[in-house]
């Protein structure tokens, strides 16, 4: 007798592992589903850390070199110099009208001389005249975000 109930005990140990392995795959593998998901959110959130501070520092700048409207002056406009300085930062009219706050076909326009720009938008192509060719892409990563 001692025997069948020895192989009974390892029937049912083996049984019972069994199921407790049966049991854990399923947490295993939703904790290796989250551990994935946490790390996406940690690379977010360094991303979304990296865009403040970029941000910020911009923000910095325009408070910090904002001349006084008083003293400002509007700056000169040529058609050539739109059509220039597009094609040096090698982006389309839709793109540089993204940019600027104007539509690609206004662009195209001034680049024509078929169309001024009005002072609001004068102003903002004068600071969109100063940038160079990463700050621009920069700035339209952050309006296409």
């Amino acid at each position: 007798m001692p025997n069948l109930a020895a192989v009974m005990k390892d029937e049912i140990r083996r049984l019972a592992r069994k199921e407790i392995k049966a049991e854990t795959a399923i947490a295993k593998r939703s904790v290796a589903q989250h551990r994935k998901d946490i790390i996406a959110l940690k690379r977010q959130i360094s991303d979304l850390t990296r865009d403040v501070a970029y941000l910020r520092k911009q923000a910095h700048k325009r408070v910090a070199t904002r001349p006084t409207p008083e003293i400002s002056v509007t700056p000169r406009f040529s058609p050539g110099w739109v059509e220039s300085h597009r094609h040096k930062l090698q982006l389309s009219a839709a793109d540089y009208g993204d940019l600027v706050g104007v539509s690609a076909l206004t662009i195209y326009n001034w680049e024509k001389g078929k169309t001024k720009p009005g002072r609001p938008q004068l102003a903002a192509w004068g600071e969109v005249r100063t940038l160079g060719k990463r700050d621009a892409l920069k700035r339209l990563e952050m309006i296409d975000a």
